[in-house]
């Protein structure tokens, strides 16, 4: 019981940025969940034999990055629909459904603190560009990177050599240049243009009101309908498919919440009954000039992972 006990108070620390570097790599909260489940069972398996070669945060590392590895090799990449094709241009049209795995958000309650810190290498984003690298091209550049580990440390966890690992980041970097978005003018969720921002989509929708939305998209703004391969680009074409949305005063109610360290908003969509049901998030991409980007997960089963109810009470504002 010693030996548990020691181990779990050693390693537990690390849990919840490991959490959030299988996330990077797998783009699934499920998955990552999963997977540190395993990095513990495997890191607990071998504490016997770990003989502080490396600190234990890089023998942590090694295990979960080679968990993903290995995950990976049976699966397809995650993606948003931006990367799968390009725009539609009817909003009145049918969404187009598909079978692919879709990029998942991450609720900021999971560890404020350590979104805070690296809240840029979570944005959706960036998580749906590094699924565009070849898995061990998305491990080096995270390890690299985005958690600063030596070359040398990257090196033994992916039990190769120094100078691979400087190769592999060197390709990494050059794909993720030709997948990754211009992220230099997000700003951030408390930020009060951000906090403005996201309010004025509240109110678009809880009021009907598009010319309160049409203030919030910028003119290149676009709409991706996560869950299909439908996304719009430009307000013109956005805002016709809020029109749609929108319905009448009352229709939607939206509690406001975080999602990889960007604003978002919870969605309820009133019934016949007068109760407002669970219809999924919109996670918001917020600019000083406005929203570039919604991403609409029609997933009501998304807001238990943000602890949030799937239905509303009548009334209410």
């Amino acid at each position: 019981m010693t030996g548990r006990s020691e181990f779990e108070r050693r390693t537990e620390p690390f849990r919840k940025e490991l959490l959030a570097h299988c996330y990077r790599m797998l783009a699934s909260v499920d998955e990552a969940e999963d997977l540190v489940q395993e990095t513990y069972l495997r890191a607990w398996r071998s504490y016997s034999s770990f003989e502080g070669r490396s600190s234990l945060r890089v023998w942590l590392y090694r295990i979960a990055t080679n968990a993903c590895l290995t995950a990976l090799e049976q699966r397809g990449r995650r993606a948003l629909p931006s990367g799968l094709g390009a725009p539609g241009d009817d909003p009145t049209g049918p969404a187009s459904p598909t079978d692919v795995a879709w990029v998942e958000p991450l609720p900021d309650s999971l560890d404020p603190e350590l979104v805070v810190t690296g809240r840029e290498s979570l944005r959706l984003a960036l998580i749906a560009a590094l699924q565009h690298l070849a898995p061990r091209q998305r491990a080096v550049l995270i390890l690299r990177e985005v958690l600063a580990f030596p070359a040398a440390e990257v090196a033994v966890m992916l039990d190769t050599t120094v100078a691979a690992v400087k190769s592999t980041l060197q390709r990494a970097r050059a794909r993720l240049d030709e997948a990754a978005p211009d992220r230099s003018s997000v700003i951030e969720p408390t930020d009060p243009q951000a906090r403005a921002l996201l309010d004025t989509y509240i109110e678009g929708f809880e009021k009907a009101d598009v010319a309160a939305l049409e203030r919030a998209l910028r003119a290149d703004a676009a709409i991706e309908l996560v869950g299909t391969t439908t996304w719009f680009a430009g307000r013109v074409t956005c805002l016709r498919l809020l029109e749609q949305a929108v319905g009448s005063p009352g229709d939607w109610r939206m509690i406001s919440t975080t999602a990889n360290g960007q604003p978002a908003a919870a969605a309820y969509v009133r019934d016949a009954t007068g109760t407002h049901q669970a219809f999924g998030l919109a996670v918001l991409t917020p600019t000083p000039t406005g929203l570039t980007h919604i991403y609409v997960f029609n997933e009501p089963e998304l807001l238990t992972r943000f602890s949030l109810p799937l239905q509303l009470p009548p009334g209410g504002g």
